[in-house]
Parts: structure tokens; C-alpha cells; sequence
């Protein structure tokens, strides 16, 4: 006689739940997204630096949402490491149908006193990881006729920013990239969006060294709400979100300022907010 196997199982089986890859899901933004996409019936990929965060997180995960969650610790700023992360999901490719690069960092700092190690693995994790990450999983989406990639990048995106400039100049390239392969991938089922928050109250402001600020505290979101505003522009099928109104305001206002204007009014906010911390 045939054994029976329970209804539920021959779903579990037959239909494979939808996955969402996260970087930089141990704390803030990244974290949030996490609880948000496995809320959403997904089971999570976790990846940053630290495997203990990570798994205090999927642990909160699973036991909120009842969700897999699975725990990939990377330093994305390794060259090698979007290839070794492919690689270790191999099984789980195909039912990959979110990537949402989160994974980033700031400094503040004169372009030519700060660490120039530094800021190369600035570049390295902000633009080149987020790139190759993108490129790596974009096939398995396009299969899927399905899928959606969120790059975060940041409300800095659409000015220059003077004491910050290699920082603003990697979340412009976030953008431009992201508004580029919206238009390329929409025909083929994939969503690109490029998301924008402004300050928010994370661990990046401490790795930046702006976390003192009075000008920070004044404006910044917290992170769940911030994450939710991304979320549902991304699966709306938006090209760029900016999470609050009026980030939102400012980064229109932009468009009509001359360029090196910004840059001096970005030079002043920053000084400011120096002499504030």
C-alpha cells in the first residue's frame, strides 16, 4: 500500500517557498528587511560579517514569522566573496526571488586625510560588491520570469557631498546602475529598484562617525518604517524610492540646482554638522 503523505508536505514539496537574499541583515535597515520579507511568506537569506548577529537575527525571524531562515556570514568587501555566496546557495538558486543589496558604510572625513585603504573597500562593498551580486543572481531571476532586486542607496544619491565624497559619489552610481536595469529587465519579469533613505537610526552612523550629530538626530527616521517604505515601492514596481516626504522633496529640488552650488551648500550642512557632534 502506498504510504500517505500529509497534504501540507506535498506542498512543501511540490512548491518550493520563494526566497529573499538580504545583505547587511544584521542590524538596521538590513535586519528589518528580513523580519518584513519572511512577514511576507518569504524564507531569508541572511548575509553580513558577523555570524553571531546574524544568528540572533534568523532565530527572531523563525520565531516570529515561522520562516527558514538561513545564515551566510561574508565580508563583502572580499572581491571573491559574491562568487563564494552564488556558490553556497546553489541549491537555493532557483528559488531566489529577492536580492535586496543592503550591505554599505559611510565616513566622514577630508577626501585626502582619511584612510585611502578605506575608502577603497568603501567602493569595493558600496559599488562593486552590490554590482557583482546583481549580475551573479540577475539570470536566475530573469528564469523565474519573477523577481525583484532592491540596491539601497541613499538620499546622498543626488548631490555631491563634500566630507562624505566618495560615500555620496558610490550611492549616485547605486541609482544611475539601478535606473539603468529597471528599464533593462522590466520586459523580462525583474523589478530593479534603487531605494533612498535618508538618516536613520542605525549602526552605520557609528561606523560613519556622524552618530553625535545633532543635525542627524534631528532628521532621522527609524529604521522598521524606513524599511517598509522600500519594501512596498519595490514591489510596486518602482525605479527609485525615497523613504519620507521630505527627503522625498529634497532630493526633487535637487534637479534644479546648479551642480557645484550643491556641493557648497553639502560642504556647509557638513561642516555643520562637525561642529554640532
Amino acid at each position: 500500500m502506498r504510504e500517505l503523505i500529509p497534504t501540507q508536505l506535498v506542498c512543501a514539496v511540490d512548491k518550493p517557498m520563494p526566497v529573499a537574499v538580504i545583505t547587511g541583515a544584521s542590524t538596521g535597515i538590513g535586519r528589518e528587511f528580513a523580519h518584513i520579507c519572511a512577514a511576507d511568506g518569504y524564507d531569508v537569506v541572511l548575509v553580513a560579517r558577523s555570524e553571531a548577529a546574524l544568528r540572533s537575527v534568523a532565530l527572531e525571524v523563525e520565531r516570529g514569522t515561522g520562516r527558514k531562515s538561513r545564515v551566510v556570514a561574508l565580508d563583502l568587501t572580499d572581491p571573491e566573496a559574491p562568487a563564494r555566496l552564488l556558490l553556497t546557495l546553489a541549491d537555493l538558486l532557483a528559488d531566489v526571488e529577492i536580492l535586496i543589496n543592503n550591505a554599505g558604510f559611510g565616513l566622514l572625513g577630508e577626501f585626502a586625510e582619511l584612510d585611502a585603504l578605506e575608502q577603497v573597500r568603501m567602493v569595493q562593498l558600496n559599488v562593486t560588491a552590490l554590482t557583482h551580486l546583481t549580475r551573479l543572481f540577475a539570470p536566475a531571476l530573469i528564469a523565474r520570469r519573477k523577481g525583484f532586486v532592491l540596491n539601497v542607496a541613499s538620499t546622498a544619491a543626488f548631490q555631491p557631498g563634500p566630507s562624505m565624497a566618495v560615500y555620496f559619489a558610490t550611492k549616485a552610481y547605486v541609482v544611475s546602475l539601478s535606473s539603468a536595469l529597471h528599464e533593462e529587465l522590466r520586459a523580462k519579469g525583474v523589478v530593479v529598484t534603487a531605494f533612498c533613505p535618508g538618516a536613520t537610526r542605525t549602526a552605520f552612523q557609528a561606523r560613519a562617525g556622524i552618530e553625535e550629530s545633532k543635525l542627524f538626530a534631528a532628521n532621522a527616521m527609524d529604521a522598521r518604517p524606513v524599511a517598509e517604505i522600500g519594501y512596498r515601492g519595490l514591489k510596486a514596481g518602482r525605479a527609485v524610492v525615497v523613504a519620507g516626504r521630505k527627503n522625498a522633496l529634497l532630493a526633487f529640488l535637487t534637479r534644479f540646482a546648479p551642480r557645484q552650488l550643491e556641493a557648497r551648500m553639502a560642504r556647509k550642512v557638513m561642516e555643520n554638522q562637525k561642529r554640532s557632534g
